[in-house]
């Protein structure tokens, strides 16, 4: 690449910021990939907690307790930092106690890293990209005069959403008016249960709206607000956003085999061990057949809900393949008789390579917590949904997947979140069987061309990443 070949030899650098999250870390890596393909370098700099989880093995140190300066994987730099947390065990704590010591140590750690690695050398950091739940990644940006980008790694209706709550731009449910609908440009009529929770006034979560309000309130820190979605997904909320913060969408960031491009060639990392068990499974099972069910890392199911889920399929007989996390003190596993009942029927595994899962034809539909990197990867695999949302942007994107994308429906839940076998029977009926199941495969198929076009050359999303590395290219040269 001609323009890193100035007479300083100086290389044009992008460093991104992640929490220790696997659907935080990997959106970045792939935006990282895209931008090294377009003549950048690309540092990521993330906890040592990522290290042990997920690299420790792969390298060839026999001490386990002391972590590497800085690694390579796929062309990446990768450094890590303390978030101020010594062992896993400390990392047993709440949500709002861990986000209060990250935001801590996190700066203090992160700005050594760029003393150490990026002053005075001849790497030159041209931009920082942080993802929302690290807002303070933009301080120490400012303070050492390095542009920052963020990448939001929920959709931009979510974006959307919390930019004109944080900023009081429209009405949403207060106290005394719980059950208000909201209006916003861009989208359907919003009812309370469609909105994200931390907006609402039961959210019991502390931290969380804090980060958010902090960060939406406070936006020129940012230069630039990357987004994994695209354009032809959600033009009509991007379109309204245009003269308020304008969004640049780079994504879908999904593993290149929903792409249609080498799986080889993702850059991504597991924390947990997937099963391909499943793979040799679903191999025999006859197209279009196979109800496919996870919900995601986080998200615990009660006993009584998981039977109603059982109950379902053992009525429906349709095959199914369901995730359910072992080792994790609150996750029971599912009742001896239903295994042996259903071992013609379905397979259950701790976990699997979700993104071959939802590509593979036997699969007719997934279940889904609608987290919205699961989406995204089943809207880039085709796949219609089924929505059970529980909690932060989940609601929303079930609302996007029944009423913009038309790709899926929603499970009903009562005022405690349950949802009845019978309820869970219509919904597996009406997306593999029912009138509207060729509705849902027709838009779903749509949509996973749409995808495809928006990454290739010149592409919607292509062309943005592209305008992006100009503009830090521009930049890089200015500050000469």
């Amino acid at each position: 690449m001609a323009f890193l070949e100035d007479e300083n030899k100086e290389e044009v650098r992008v460093l991104l910021v992640a929490f220790s999250a696997q659907g935080h870390i990997n959106p970045l890596l792939r935006l990282g990939k895209n931008l090294l393909s377009k003549g950048l370098h690309v540092t990521l700099a993330t906890t040592e907690l990522v290290y042990h989880r997920v690299f420790k093995s792969t390298t060839t140190s026999d001490d386990t307790t002391t972590v590497p300066t800085s690694i390579t994987a796929d062309g990446i730099q990768v450094i890590f930092f303390s978030d101020g947390l010594q062992t896993v065990e400390d990392h047993k704590g709440g949500l709002d106690e861990y986000m209060e010591v990250i935001g801590k140590f996190g700066p203090i750690n992160l700005s050594n890293i760029i003393k150490n690695h990026f002053v005075g050398g001849s790497k030159k950091l041209a931009c920082i990209i942080n993802n929302p739940f690290i807002p303070w990644v933009a301080d120490v940006a400012t303070e050492f005069n390095i542009p920052c980008a963020c990448l939001w790694i929920q959709p931009c209706a979510l974006f959307a959403i919390y930019y004109r709550f944080y900023n009081n731009l429209n009405n949403f449910p207060t106290l005394t008016d719980p059950d208000t609908s909201v209006e916003l440009p861009g989208f359907p009529q919003l009812q309370t249960q469609d909105l994200p929770t931390f907006v609402l006034p039961s959210n019991p979560f502390g931290t969380f709206p804090k980060l958010l309000s902090d960060m939406l309130q406070d936006m020129k820190k940012y230069k630039w607000v990357l987004t994994n979605s695209f354009y032809e997904l959600e033009k009509d909320v991007i379109d309204s956003m245009f003269g308020i913060f304008p969004l640049m969408t780079v994504g879908p960031l999904v593993p290149s085999s929903l792409l249609g491009e080498d799986e080889n060639s993702d850059v991504g990392i597991e924390m947990w061990k997937p099963q391909d068990s499943c793979m040799e499974w679903l191999n025999h099972k006859p197209d279009s057949s196979v109800i496919y069910i996870s919900f995601g890392s986080i998200t615990i199911l009660s006993s009584t809900q998981k039977e109603s889920i059982a109950n379902a399929l053992k009525k429906t007989k349709h095959p199914f393949l369901w995730v359910i996390k072992e080792g994790t003190e609150d996750e029971l596993p599912l009742p001896k008789e239903f295994m042996e009942e259903t071992k013609d029927q379905g397979m259950v595994i701790p976990w699997c390579p979700q993104t071959k899962v939802l590509a593979h034809p036997a699969v007719a539909c997934f279940l889904t917590h609608c987290g919205w990197n699961s989406t995204l990867e089943a809207i880039a695999a085709g796949t219609p949904m089924i929505g059970y949302p529980k909690w932060t942007d989940q609601p929303t994107n079930a609302k996007l997947i029944t009423d913009v994308f038309h790709t899926g429906i929603r499970l009903k839940q009562d005022s405690d979140g349950f949802v009845a076998t019978e309820e869970v029977v219509k919904a597996i009926e009406q997306v593999l069987e029912g009138p509207s199941s060729e509705e849902f495969k027709k838009n779903a198929a749509e949509l996973k061309r749409a995808a495809r076009e928006a990454v290739a050359k010149g592409g919607s999303s292509d062309r943005n990443i592209q305008s992006f590395v100009d503009e830090i290219l521009g930049n890089s040269k200015i500050h000469h």
